[in-house]
């Protein structure tokens, strides 16, 4: 719905293999799952399969823009809920093509800020995370869907549509430009521990003619 143009492929989740990336144009991740562990496991002792293996390297190489779901735990991208942790979020802290997003419960405006949805999580503490968070609004009320899955597409969107415009630009290119661009003034009460750096904005990231 966002790039309906952009050359879309689906994995089936179950397969385990690899992600395969394009030679081609730039790739772009959506990841709108999480993978729960024991809190008290280390993140460095998990036995990743092929798939996500694949994922946290293009991310940590920047070879992709990984666009991850923050998750609707309403805590800090990181933190354990019940004992447990989204292992994903924590083995993507710190790379340098990925975007973690969480929900706004509206579209913001100047007139009329949007706050996080109750349910999303929120940056947090962490500046690694806070550097690389983003957040767009759910209208759940239009469409029936809520969550930070549906969240993290949009971004996913915006991404291909830069990646269109400009060809040469790396995903990590891709991936600050959403960052540098994102807006503050439409969500109430900014803080960057709780919205990161804003607002994914595309009109803002589309604007000049190229990226330095």
């Amino acid at each position: 719905m966002i790039a309906p143009d952009a050359k879309m492929f689906s994995k089936d989740y179950n397969s385990r293999g690899a992600v395969r990336l394009q030679r081609k144009g730039l790739n772009v991740l959506n990841l709108s799952y999480g993978i729960y562990a024991p809190a008290s496991r280390d993140p460095d002792d998990i036995r990743w399969g092929l798939q996500e293996r694949s994922i946290i390297s293009y991310a940590e190489l920047g070879k992709a823009v990984v666009v991850k779901a923050a998750g609707n735990d309403a805590v800090a991208v990181g933190a354990s809920v019940g004992g447990s942790v989204d292992a994903l979020n924590v083995a993507l802290i710190g790379a340098d093509s990925v975007l973690f997003v969480g929900a706004l419960d509206s579209n913001g405006t100047t007139a009329d800020p949007a706050s996080l949805a109750s349910y999303s999580n929120y940056a947090g503490s962490n500046t690694d995370v806070q550097e690389h968070f983003l957040v767009v609004g759910v209208d759940g009320d239009m469409t029936g869907l809520y969550g930070t899955s549906f969240a993290a597409p949009i971004v996913t969107g915006y991404s291909a549509i830069l990646g269109s415009k400009f060809k040469t630009a790396t995903p990590v290119d891709i991936t600050n430009r959403l960052l540098d661009t994102a807006r503050t003034d439409t969500i109430s009460g900014y803080d960057v521990a709780i919205h990161g750096q804003g607002e994914a904005s595309l009109t803002r990231a589309l604007a000049p003619n190229s990226i330095n």
